[in-house]
Order: structure tokens, then C-alpha cells, then sequence
């Protein structure tokens, strides 16, 4: 041993001073998590990991998180501690990871208490976990580095042996009173932190071996139940935070079509053989209790798939894993469309080491199928986990294997942000601002300033699709002060759920934050169901549209309730206001749309010969002053174009950014000057409910107003379906006409039309755009798609018949 006499002293100074100046009468209690929301520990201080984990969250007295490297930590920082003095011995906390794992202790001291500059850090190694949940008593003495016990200020632990799997911290405390020295301690010399918190002077470490008692207790041969490996309880667990009911990782690696979780059962839909879908254990002994597992499965006739099972040489290593496989069809598993349980002893993988399991994998699946619960069997009779509640198997439609609709309402809330990560939110997915946005961070907290309607914060529900349905009785809550002169967009992801296909996002729906603003403009409350968008394909929500640059906005929390709080009732939730449709392609199958915007009237003549020569019916979106002004002749020009069969729609009186526009007043002006031009110049017939923002700029406010200045004129219904048209292919010529390479314009359409782009937005202002324009047209019937108005390619109803 190292430590030698100098510890020795050490620990009998330590239970010394303890014993003679003992003032604590009870541990004091420095974390258990009841104010994590807030972003602080019990004494009011931060806590954290700075955005360096995978994934975090806290409930039930204790932390939960997934560290993404060696760089990854959790902090507790509290006013400076003279545990000495106070007579406080030890740290108490409780601990789970990996069995076999380890992870470093590290505590932060001062030269003293009235020292508020530097620390130094000292460190304990803790390992032997079990891979159960710990209570760790660690006394105050063993630290490396001789600290001053006397002025603890810190506690940080790193350096976690896996980094792929479930670990949790709880119920941390410093305890009252002397705790024995460990027998097991020994240092060991061992490489220094590099992480930035930490300023490290030590050289060696101290190793706890945990001894210690456990709050899971061991599996006796007396009693026994099935073990649970994952009851698939909730979508956000498995798909988001990625981890099963063991606390150990469980996915898919984004290599399925789709999971849906829905009344304890889960459907895998695989894209192809190579999908595959795995639950970890944590190196489990099964040895002497569990003969096997068990679950429910249902799979249309004929359905095939692999099932691997895999072990650890040795618990904690991070290489070593050996692997056994069988066939659905080597178990003897056959399907027909009902719920079965299957089942499979571990005798049937030869040479499977039961006393360290690592996981269970699947793969080569052939189509779809359901789990049910599923679990470790005790002894060499095949048993079945049922959780409270479990719904009957319901009977298959034909072959198909589908879950139950997942409709049933959410009953718990579903925290999306407390903006305690610069790069992620609380589901560990991103979020972050547009560029030109300014966005500070604070405790729990972002500040958000722009003078642009045109920039958003976006938070992300899932790397892909996410289905919200589940929540579709749900509200939306967001914390806030200052001004709530924005919007809230509920996204959409595009068919296929793959951002690198046009358009991305597909669409969204906006709601003005004002309208659902309670209890004094602290709180934002809007029902999900009032998100008109296909909530099977979220993507996340943005607050765009801010039309107050002189005011920030601070937001503290972004989640999903069940219900109301009991200040407020359904009835006091406003009404839905229709705001149209946003649309950024043509939904017709193989359909293709220029939508061309204003220009220079002296090019006018030239865009209608090229798109009289190809053939193409085109939308020519203009905006309304110069329509009127005659020195442009653009009236008699739109009234040749709209004889020969093209669209005229509005884009505006002036061309402003409508949403960024400070009263509902400026933006009705804008509408009813737009649309009193056209009805002026083409006969109140061609008036069709299609409005292009100028810039691309889209908020709640610019089109709940669009809907009802349109409907003086048009009929509410047809008003109602209005389309706020954006665009999936951009020539940029706002960009690249003007500069030393026009050519980028054409590398621009051609990038946006492999991608899947089937709506393009360009204006006539400049020769090389007007000259670009015949190659354009040629590209896309290349595509083979039919070109058409913009009307047409939506599918309306009230649109010219194709021909």
C-alpha cells in the first residue's frame, strides 16, 4: 500500500478534529434531484454535466445519463464546506453502472473558505460495481493529493469505464459523523483528467472497491421471478433516451423504418435484412436462477428473423464480446398472425456463459413484428412477465402485423427542454438558434433577441419521425417572460423521414404565442390537437416569427402535460383560427411547378416566350403596387399571361416581411391593397387563395389574417384552405445572378432537384436568371414529371383541369 504512515495520520487527525468539534446533528443533503427542473441541487447551486453526456435526465431521487466519451462528466457545486469543523465524515451517495465498472470520484477543495479563486482537485476511484443500484458511504479521508477537507466546495465524477450504457448518481449527501475507513483501499498511479472544470495538481489516486451494501438484492436460489428485460412502457424510453427497463442501452441504431411503442408492446418495421434491434444487460449473472427468456410475439405467416445472443469474456471490458446465433427457424418458432408467447432456453446456444450476459440481438428480419414483455424465466420452466394492466392480444387484420393505434393518451408529462445543454434538450436531441439569432444561455435558460421574423430557436423531439399521437390530447407548455410576440411552429418531417430529401421540413403549422398566453404572460398553454400537421412525422418545435425587436424573450421550460393545471380549464383555451395550408411541393404524384416571382418588366416579355415555346402552364406570383403602376405595363403583361392559361397569385402590396410587421393592422393593409389590385386588373373569378410571403417569410399572425381578408372576397371554406407557398428548389438567384459566377444558379437547381425538389422559387430580375430559365425547364421534363401550375400540382379541386 502506498499510503503508508502519512494516511494513518491522516485518518486519526481526521476522526480527531470530528469527534471535538462535531456540530452536525444529520447529514445534509447536498442532491436528490427534486429540483433538477431548476437547475440546481437542494443547497441552490448548480449541478450538471454541461452538455458532455449522451443523454440526461433525473426523477425518483436520482440522475440518469448516458456518457458520450471520456470527456463526459457530472458536477455538484455548493458554497464552500468546512466538514471538518462541522463534524461532517464522509460522502454518501448512491451509485449505478455496469457491472465489473468503475468511475472516478472527484472532490474539489479550497486553500480555505474565504478562498474564492482556484481549487484543487483530489480524486478516489470507485470500481467493482455489481450493475445494481448502490449506496456508497465513502469517508472523507483516502483522497489523493492531501486535501483540505476543511473547504470542499465540489464534487465531480468521471472517467465512467463505459460509455455506452445506463448509469445513475442519487441521494447525495455528506454524512454526519466519522465513517470507517475502507479495508480493500490501495492507489494506484493512474493518467489525469483532461476535462476543462477541473485545475489538477495530484499525481496518484486512491481505488474504492465497493464493498458496500446494496439496494437490489442478490438473486437467491429461494425466491424467484421473472426478471424483466424491457416492458416496452413508453416510446420517449426506448427511441429517445435509448435505454430498456434493465437501465442498459436498447436500439435500433437508426437502422429500422420505424418503432412504435404502444400498450406494452413494441413493432419493428426493418427497412431491410441489415436492420436489427438489440437490448443490453449489463454483464448479468443468470447462472443458478434464469433457465431462459421469454416474450410474446406476433408476426405475419412466414415471418423469419435471427436471434443473438452475446456474452463478455470478462465483465467491464469493453472488448472480448462473443457472440451466438440461431434462426427464428432453428428455434422452431413459426407464426400465423396471433399472439403467442416464445420462448427460448439457454441451453439451445452452445457455449453461452450465463454468468456474463451482455445482450440479446436481432436481426435479418423478413417483415415486421411485435414484442410483448419480455424477460428472464426462472429455472428450466418457461414463465411469463406480465405487467400491470397488460392489454388482451388483439386479433390481426388479414396477415399484417400493426399494434394498437397509438392513440391512448399520455398520461405523464414529457420534458423537452430546461435548456441545461448548450447542444441538446432534455430528450438529448438538438436544439439551437439560426443564424443571425441571438440566443444567451443562462442557468436553465435562454434569452432569445432578433430583429429578424424570419429566424427561429428550434428544439428537436427526435432525430427523425417522431410519432406525437400519443400526446394529441396533450398541451404544450412553455415557460417564458418578456414578450410573447412570436410564434410556435409544430414541424413535419417529409414522407420517407430523411432530411436529405426535399423538402425538410415537409411542413409546419403556426400558432400566435400571445393567444395562448396565461397567468400574467408567464405561461404558454396550446392544445397539440391544434397543430394542423400529420403528428405521426413530428420533427420538433420552433418559435419563429418574433415581431418585436426592441424586447427579448426568456424561455425556462419546453414540455407536453396531460392536462391543465387547476387554475385553468379547456374553456379558457382559445379557438383554433384557420391559417391555411404551408406548402413547400406539389403533393399531385409526378408533378413539377415553376412558381415564378415578380422582376423587371423589361424581361417580362422574354420569361412568357420561353414558357409559351416549352409548352408549360406556369404561376407568376406578383406583388400589387407595381401591378397598378402603369409606367410597368406588368398588368397588361399578367392579363396575356393568365389568357394563355397561367396562375396569378398574391405576393404582397410593398413586398415586406408580413409576419415581421408590427400590427395585425400593417398586415391587413398589405392584403387588402394585394388583393384589391388583382380583382382591379383580372376579373374576380381568376382569384385563387395561393399567396407566396415575400422572403419565405411565415408566421401564425400573416396567415390567420391571409384567411380572413380572403374570405370577404372568397367564401370562408374556400378561403379556409388557402396555401402559403414555399418552395423546394431555389436558383438563388437572390445570390448569384449578380456575382462573378451566374452559373451557380443552374448548380443550384440541379442540387435541389436530385434531392427530390418539385417547387422552384426564382424571379425575373436579372438576364443570366431569364437566361438559365429555358435550361431549367429542359432539366425538369427530363424528370420525366408532368409540369403544371401550382394550383394544379396541389390537387385543387377548383384548378384547371389537366389537358
Amino acid at each position: 500500500m502506498l499510503l503508508g504512515h502519512h494516511l494513518a495520520t491522516v485518518v486519526a487527525g481526521l476522526l480527531t478534529v470530528t469527534t471535538v468539534n462535531a456540530a452536525c446533528t444529520s447529514d445534509l443533503v447536498i442532491d436528490d434531484f427534486a429540483k433538477w427542473v431548476e437547475g440546481t441541487n437542494n443547497l441552490n447551486w448548480p449541478n450538471g454535466d454541461d452538455g458532455s453526456m449522451s443523454s440526461i435526465a433525473a426523477a425518483a431521487g436520482k440522475v440518469q445519463f448516458i456518457p458520450k466519451d471520456s470527456g463526459s462528466y457530472f458536477y455538484e457545486s455548493f458554497s464552500c464546506q468546512q466538514a471538518i469543523t462541522t463534524g461532517y465524515g464522509g460522502i454518501q451517495f448512491t451509485l449505478q453502472g455496469p457491472a465489473g465498472g468503475s468511475v472516478a470520484l472527484e472532490l474539489q477543495t479550497s486553500a480555505s473558505c474565504n478562498d474564492t479563486g482556484s481549487y484543487t482537485s483530489s480524486y478516489n476511484i470507485i470500481t467493482g460495481l455489481t450493475g445494481s443500484q448502490q449506496t456508497i458511504d465513502m469517508p472523507l479521508i483516502g483522497f489523493d493529493n492531501n486535501p483540505n477537507y476543511d473547504a470542499i466546495v465540489g464534487l465531480v465524477w468521471s472517467e465512467f469505464s463505459q460509455t455506452n450504457s445506463i448509469w445513475s448518481i442519487g441521494n447525495i449527501k455528506l454524512t454526519c459523523g466519522a465513517v470507517a475507513a475502507p479495508t480493500t483501499t490501495t492507489a494506484v498511479p493512474t493518467a489525469k483528467p483532461t476535462t476543462t472544470r477541473s485545475v489538477i495538481t495530484t499525481t496518484t489516486r486512491s481505488v474504492i472497491t465497493t464493498a458496500t451494501r446494496s439496494t437490489s438484492a442478490a438473486p437467491t436460489a429461494t425466491a424467484c421471478s421473472n426478471l424483466l428485460i424491457d416492458d416496452w412502457e413508453s416510446q420517449s424510453r426506448l427511441t429517445f433516451l435509448g435505454y430498456n427497463a434493465m437501465n442498459q442501452a436498447s436500439s435500433d441504431d437508426g437502422t429500422m423504418s420505424s418503432i412504435v411503442v404502444s400498450s406494452n408492446r413494441v413493432l419493428l418495421t426493418p427497412k431491410n435484412q441489415q436492420s436489427y434491434f438489440y437490448s443490453q444487460f449489463g454483464c448479468l449473472n443468470t447462472a443458478n436462477k434464469y433457465g431462459g427468456i421469454s416474450f410474446r410475439i406476433r408476426a405475419a405467416r412466414g415471418t423469419t428473423f435471427a436471434v443473438q445472443m452475446s456474452y463478455f469474456a470478462t465483465c467491464g471490458s469493453s472488448t472480448g464480446r462473443k457472440t451466438i446465433s440461431l434462426t427464428s427457424t432453428q428455434l422452431k418458432w413459426t407464426f400465423d398472425g396471433t399472439e403467442r408467447l416464445y420462448w427460448f432456453p439457454f441451453t439451445v446456444f452452445t457455449g453461452l456463459d450465463t454468468t456474463k450476459l451482455d445482450m440479446i440481438y436481432f436481426t435479418s428480419f423478413n417483415a415486421a413484428v411485435i414484442f410483448g414483455p419480455m424477460s428472464f424465466y426462472c429455472g428450466s420452466t418457461a414463465s411469463e412477465y406480465i405487467p400491470q394492466a397488460l392489454p388482451a392480444p388483439s386479433n390481426p387484420v388479414g396477415t399484417s402485423p400493426t399494434l394498437p393505434s397509438p392513440s391512448s393518451p399520455a398520461k405523464t408529462a414529457l420534458v423537452i427542454d430546461t435548456f441545461g445543454s448548450v447542444e441538446t434538450n432534455s430528450l438529448g436531441q438538438w436544439h439551437g438558434g439560426d443564424d443571425g439569432m441571438t440566443v444567451t444561455f443562462g442557468r436553465n435558460q435562454i434569452t432569445i433577441r432578433t430583429n429578424d421574423s424570419d429566424l427561429g430557436w428550434n428544439t428537436q423531439l427526435g432525430a427523425k419521425c417522431f410519432d406525437l399521437t400519443p400526446y394529441s390530447s396533450s398541451y404544450l407548455h412553455i415557460a417564458y417572460s418578456g414578450s410573447n410576440k412570436f410564434s410556435v411552429a409544430l414541424q413535419q418531417h417529409n414522407s420517407k423521414c430523411d432530411d436529405s430529401i426535399k423538402p425538410y421540413p415537409e411542413t409546419w403549422d403556426s400558432l400566435e404565442a400571445a393567444r395562448y398566453s396565461f397567468n400574467n404572460d408567464k405561461d404558454i398553454y396550446i392544445p397539440i390537437s391544434h397543430f394542423s400537421i400529420n403528428l405521426t412525422r413530428s420533427i420538433g418545435f420552433n418559435l419563429r416569427g418574433f415581431y418585436s425587436p426592441s424586447e427579448s424573450t426568456v424561455i425556462s421550460k419546453i414540455e407536453l402535460l396531460p392536462t391543465l393545471p387547476s387554475s385553468l380549464s379547456p374553456s379558457s383555451i382559445p379557438p383554433k383560427l384557420a391559417s391555411g395550408k404551408l406548402v413547400f411541393a406539389c403533393t399531385r404524384p409526378n408533378s413539377f411547378a415553376f412558381a415564378i416571382d415578380d422582376g423587371d418588366p423589361a424581361l417580362a416579355s422574354r420569361v412568357m416566350a420561353i414558357v409559351t415555346a416549352a409548352n408549360i402552364p406556369v404561376t407568376f406570383f406578383t406583388v400589387g403596387l407595381p401591378l397598378l403602376d402603369p409606367t410597368t405595363n406588368l398588368s397588361q403583361i399578367y392579363r396575356s399571361m393568365a389568357a394563355k392559361g397561367h396562375q396569378i397569385a398574391l405576393h404582397s402590396y410593398t413586398h415586406p416581411k408580413m409576419e415581421g410587421l408590427t400590427t395585425t393592422g400593417q398586415i391587413d393593409w398589405e392584403y387588402q391593397n394585394d388583393i384589391g389590385a388583382m380583382l382591379s386588373t383580372f376579373p374576380s373569378s381568376s382569384l385563387t387563395p395561393y399567396f407566396r410571403p415575400p422572403f419565405g417569410t411565415e408566421g401564425a399572425r400573416m396567415r390567420q389574417r391571409l384567411v380572413a381578408n380572403l374570405a370577404t372576397t372568397l367564401s370562408p371554406s374556400r378561403a379556409a384552405k388557402a396555401h402559403i407557398v414555399g418552395w423546394s428548389i431555389d436558383v438563388e438567384d437572390w445570390l448569384w445572378a449578380e456575382s462573378k459566377t451566374p452559373e451557380k444558379q443552374l448548380e443550384a437547381f440541379k442540387r435541389d432537384l436530385a434531392r427530390g425538389g418539385n417547387l422552384v422559387v426564382m424571379h425575373y430580375l436579372h438576364e443570366s436568371t431569364v437566361g438559365y430559365l429555358e435550361e431549367f425547364i429542359k432539366l425538369a421534363k427530363g424528370t420525366g414529371r408532368r409540369l403544371m401550375r401550382v394550383d394544379q400540382c396541389m390537387e385543387d379541386g377548383e384548378a384547371p383541369a389537366l389537358t
